[in-house]
This record gives C-alpha cells, structure tokens and sequence, in this order.
C-alpha cells in the first residue's frame, strides 16, 4: 500500500485524511493517508524519514510551503510561479512539486459556486505560501485587477515583482483600506484571528452591492473574516472547504493519474461545518 501524508503544524484534525480515504475509495486505490505534525525546523528530517517509510507523495500546508519548494529538484510551471508548493510527489528518488491551490479556489468559485471572476476587482488579503498559491490562478482565470495587501509590505511586493503583470497586480499599504476603494471579490489569505480569536477589522468601504468574499481558511479559523463579511451585509460569503477538497482531488490526479469526483466529498465534509450565511 503507497503511503501519502500531510505535513504542517497543528494539522491532527484535518480532513486532508478523509478526503484522501474518500477519493481511494471511490477510484479502487489502495493508498494510506496520515497527518503529520511538524516544526519547521524538523521538515527536512520529517521528510526524510518518511520516504524511508515507503512515503509517495505529500501535501504540505502552513507554515511550510515555502520551505517545501526549496527541497523540490522538479518544479511545475505553477509552482514555479508561486514559488510555493502543497504537493510533493516522489520521482526516482527526488522530490517533484506542484502548488494546486489556485486550481482548487478557482475550480470551487466556478464551478461549485458559480461566480465569474472575468473582470472582477479583486483584494487579496496577505502574500505569504496560500496567497502566493492562488495569486496566478486568479489572474489567469481574469480578474481585471489583483489588489495585493500584506502587513509586511516587502513581502506584498515580492509577491506582485513574481507575478511580472504590473498592469493588473500591485500593492497598497494596509493602511490605505479605507481608501483603495470598493471591490468584486475580497479575499482573506491571512490568519488573521487565527491564534487569538480577535475580530477582523476591515472598512466597510471596500464592498459594494457585488462584493463576494472568500477565505481560503475553514472552520475556527474563518471565524474573524467571515464575521466581518456579514457584517459588511454581502450576500456571497465563501469559507475555504471547497477549495480544499477541491486542491486534494488535484493532487490525488498528479499521484495517480486519475482526477476523483468531488461534490460527494464536499458534502460530506459539509455536515460537519456548516456552510457561512450571508448576513
């Protein structure tokens, strides 16, 4: 049986390992599927030890992104482009890596939720591994404009150097908000609230009667942005668990071959955290 993995920190409850248990059962894989818990520090050696074990393929989450693409002597062409990666997989010895996330977000707005992102103004909340992920996906998929805002701003523009569209992507101070402007689609790639549970204060002045708001984030954590979306009254309000069921059937397509269903899996998922109402 291929051994797969998850590897981050404080990942014990993620549904990476249903998700992946559901796929091989619907595709007739025999796969085995666990999260591993990890300090950045200890990746290399966690890595290691699991290609010792018979280890295939991983997905890799927060805070190691970054640090995954270093490790990878193959890259895909969007991974490249994120200069991140959520999904290593094993070639005759060496780690390939791929960054599905901006496939899944894009995938799960269309086609789960039906949104056209053509032309949207959109705001995109921070610049680290998750922002990097979906920034290139969302330009290629035709947002008119890519608004990029992070509280360290050198990071915000690396981002926006990276994406090489100044056109269309750039950066503002966060302390410009109030004053940037309203938005079609706003979202959240912080973890803003993550730790502390502190409200998400954003001026209201960023939406208007379109306004759909997404974070990639799920659960708790999407507590603080969501809050602050209903708050703004806007009537789209997306969480981030579609987009991570969908980003996972991508990478059980790279491991595999084969690319599973996902609205039975997103359903399932769903009953257990129950979908954001607008306000």
């Amino acid at each position: 049986m291929s051994r797969y993995a998850l590897f981050g920190r404080s990942v014990s409850s993620s549904p990476s390992p249903r998700i992946h248990a559901a796929f091989a059962r619907q595709t007739g894989i025999a796969m085995e599927y666990t999260a591993i818990d990890v300090e950045p520090q200890a990746l290399g050696a966690a890595l290691e030890a699991f290609v010792a074990g018979g280890g295939r393929g991983a997905n890799i989450t927060v805070p190691h992104k970054e640090a995954a693409f270093a490790r990878c002597a193959r890259l895909s062409d969007r991974a490249r482009q994120a200069g991140a990666v959520n999904t290593l997989r094993l070639d005759q010895g060496q780690w390939y890596g791929d960054n599905t996330d901006g496939a899944g977000l894009v995938r799960d707005l269309t086609d789960r939720h039906g949104l056209d992102l053509r032309g949207r103004r959109t705001l995109l909340l921070g610049a680290g591994g998750a922002a990097r992920g979906v920034a290139p996906a969302l330009l290629e998929a035709g947002v008119g404009e890519l608004v990029i805002v992070n509280r360290h701003p050198e990071r915000a523009d690396a981002l926006a150097d990276m994406l090489g569209e100044p056109a269309r992507a750039h950066t503002r101070y966060w302390e410009d908000l109030a004053t940037i402007g309203d938005f079609e689609l706003i979202i959240n790639a912080t973890s803003a609230g993550r730790h502390d549970g502190s409200a998400l204060m954003l001026p209201l002045a960023l939406c208007n009667d379109m306004t759909a708001a997404v974070d990639l984030n799920y659960g708790d954590v999407a507590i603080a942005f969501l809050a602050w979306a209903r708050s703004a009254g806007l009537r789209t309000i997306i969480d981030g668990l579609g987009m991570l069921v969908e980003q996972a059937a991508e990478s059980f397509q790279l491991w595999h071959g084969v690319r599973p269903d996902t609205d039975a899996v997103y359903a399932l998922l769903r009953q257990a955290t129950p979908e954001p109402k607008a306000a």
